[in-house]
């Protein structure tokens, strides 16, 4: 199976990959991880070098990719994905998440994959957060050719993976 979730920052996406690779045995892979060279002090790859890393994902017979990311040179993981998801919890909950991550990588709590700062802070909540545009997301995957499920959480994505899953299982014993 291949999975796409989209959706703002503090949404709950990589928590949800994460946790769904282990239930289902899919491998998961973060969007701005094949951006950003965390090993150099957050330098931007080349996007040679970024392009091919999510050419081989894409050539893996499964995967879950994550990132707010869903134009130009991702839209071949949408075009590729069996579901795609848009997770969109209320914006006040992503707010939290989005306070809660900086509080507790800030004061050394929890490690995170990149430096927190005030300046992105704000930009995490002013632009990227209340100004994420789910609608326009819903028709790039729609351009596609594909069902985009939208999700409040990551319970929503298994309830419709499970339904697939059922489905395809009824497919292949027949009526």
């Amino acid at each position: 199976m291949k999975i796409r979730i989209i959706g703002s920052c503090g949404g709950g996406k990589s928590t949800a990959a994460k946790q769904l690779s282990e239930k289902y045995g899919i491998p998961c892979f973060e969007v701005d991880n094949m951006i950003w060279d965390r090993s150099e002090g957050n330098l931007k790859f080349p996007e040679e070098v970024r392009d091919a890393t999510l050419a081989s994902i894409l050539r893996s017979d499964s995967w879950i990719i994550e990132g707010v990311q869903y134009k130009e040179w991702t839209l071949s993981s949408i075009e590729q994905a069996d579901l795609v998801f848009i997770l969109a919890p209320n914006v006040y909950i992503r707010d939290y998440r989005i306070l809660k991550r900086f509080i507790l990588s800030r004061t050394g709590i929890r490690p995170w994959n990149y430096t927190q700062s005030f300046s992105n802070l704000y930009k995490m909540l002013v632009h990227w957060n209340h100004r994420y545009d789910y609608r326009s997301a819903i028709e790039v995957v729609q351009d596609y050719g594909k069902q985009p499920y939208l999700a409040k959480s990551r319970k929503d994505i298994e309830k419709q993976i499970e339904r697939c899953l059922t489905a395809n299982q009824r497919g292949a014993r027949g009526p």
